[in-house]
Parts: structure tokens; sequence; C-alpha cells
């Protein structure tokens, strides 16, 4: 099991740096803000769910070969970006921050239940995994965090049906790696749904 939350954490953490340079590259910024961007977008929300369960060293520090797979990362995302070889299309872009929610939720709510965090806020946890780094990238990138903006189809809303879908599963004795894969699809597949069909909070 902690094998697969590491593996699941790794891919999820290049998903949302790659996401990061592409929009930092968008924004206009150099090698350096791009880098910034990106580390942000990868390691926030981990970093805020590290410091709310105590957990310390913060993970990426416990585990600094993570910082290497961004910074190996960033020159050929850059390079590709450069060629207009790249994944940067909307709808690339929508998959690869729609499959990180997805990942991010399902490490987020492992570690905290690993952690034997109450069920409640350890879906919180989970949630705040997966969105708080776009929501520091945004405010990096001086602009409004689209997390909080009322026209962003459904994000937190998916990250949190994920997270709930997942404690459940375990309550009713699933296979705890069973439950990770169905958390992952299941958020991934609510945030497509509802930037396909514009699904948004009705107030």
């Amino acid at each position: 099991m902690e094998a697969l939350l590491s593996v699941i954490e790794i891919t999820a953490i290049l998903a949302f740096a790659y996401s990061g340079m592409i929009h930092a590259r968008k924004s206009g910024y150099d090698y350096v803000g791009v880098l910034t961007i990106a580390l942000v977008s990868a390691f926030g929300g981990g970093t805020l769910r590290d410091v709310l369960l105590g957990n310390h060293p913060l993970y990426w520090i416990a585990h600094w070969e993570f910082l290497i797979y961004v910074l190996l990362l960033s020159p050929i995302a850059l390079f590709l970006l450069r060629f207009n070889k790249d994944f940067s299309s909307r709808r690339s872009l929508m998959l690869i921050d729609a499959l990180g929610l997805g990942l991010f939720t399902a490490s987020g709510v492992g570690i905290a239940l690993k952690m034997r965090t109450p069920i409640l806020p350890a879906a919180f946890i989970g949630v705040i995994t997966a969105t708080f780094g776009g929501v520091l990238r945004d405010i990096l990138s001086n602009q409004k965090p689209q997390l909080f903006q009322p026209t962003e189809p459904l994000y937190a809303t998916c990250a949190f049906a994920g997270a709930c879908i997942y404690i459940s599963m375990l309550r009713l004795d699933f296979l705890p790696t069973f439950a990770l894969v169905v958390c992952i699809a299941v958020t991934f597949l609510l945030r497509i749904s509802a930037i396909t069909f514009n699904l948004r909070l009705p107030f």
C-alpha cells in the first residue's frame, strides 16, 4: 500500500508540475519563473497536507528525489513547448489536470487515513492536497484562483466526491488498493464530465 501511494504521488507531482510549466510559460515567465510555478503546483497541496497532519519532515524533503524528477522534467517540457511538440492543447491540459486531481485526492486521503485521521477531516485533506497547489499557482501568477470562480466547472467537489467514495469503500471492507483506483477514476471522470457538460454549483 505504501509503495502504491508513492507511485501515485510521483505521477501526480509530474502531472501537476507539467501543467504548471505550461501555465507559467503562457503567462510569459522565464525559466526560473516556470520552475517556481511548477514546484508550487506540484508540491503546494502536499505541503499543506503535511503541515495540517503534523507530518515532518515535509514529504518533498524526506523524498528529495521528487525534486529531481521535476528538475529533469522542466527542460524537456520547455524544449517541447519551444517547438510546439507538447501536450499544451486545451483538451490535453484538461486530461492532465483531471488526472492529477484524481491522483492527489487519492494520495491525500490515503496518507491521512494512514495517520489515523478521522473520516471527514481525511476527506478534506484529500481535497486540499489535490487543489491547493493550483490555488498557489494562480496567486503567484497574479490571477484570481480558478477554484474560487463561479464560472469554473466543478473541481473541488469532484475531489471531495472521490475522497468520500474511497472512504466508504474502505468502510465496506473493499481492498485498499482497489478503493484507491476507484477514487482516482471517479474523481477523474467527474472532472471531465463537469468540463464537458459545464457542471457548476448552483450558488
